[in-house]
């Protein structure tokens, strides 16, 4: 985890991207871009992809999100507490908490629109990820 000093939240976990047809996404990741599928899961009418391109962030192609679209995941160490410290500067969640296989998130946006998440990981290797 990043020092409080160093950077407001810790690393950014995922980039989190709407896709119009995962297969043919995870083709094109995968067999043109060298990409290591590290998952794939199809739940509850919808389906996840996480792809390895380099070192950093994991590609989570989603076809539950709009494409094109991004939004950037940022681990922290107490969901609860950075947004308790970021509503007192002014700042606001787009909607209300939500889940992922690793914890709970808040997604947020900035002034432009971009959109962003906060992560507190709560199952630790849920997906078979380390690191």
């Amino acid at each position: 985890m990043t020092n409080k000093r160093d950077a407001p939240f810790g690393r950014l976990r995922y980039l989190y991207m709407g896709t119009s047809d995962v297969q043919k996404d995870v083709d094109y990741y995968t067999k043109v871009l060298g990409a290591k599928k590290i998952w794939d899961i199809s739940s509850f009418g919808t389906r996840v992809a996480a792809l390895r391109l380099g070192d950093g962030p994991l590609v989570l192609l989603a076809d539950h999100r709009p494409a094109p679209s991004c939004i950037l995941i940022f681990q922290v160490d107490d969901l609860q507490a950075v947004s308790k410290e970021l509503r007192q500067k002014g700042w606001k969640s787009e909607g209300e908490q939500f889940e992922i296989p690793e914890g709970p998130c808040c997604r947020f946006n900035d002034p432009s629109g971009n959109p962003l998440a906060l992560l507190q990981i709560t199952r630790p290797n849920v997906l078979g990820i380390t690191g």
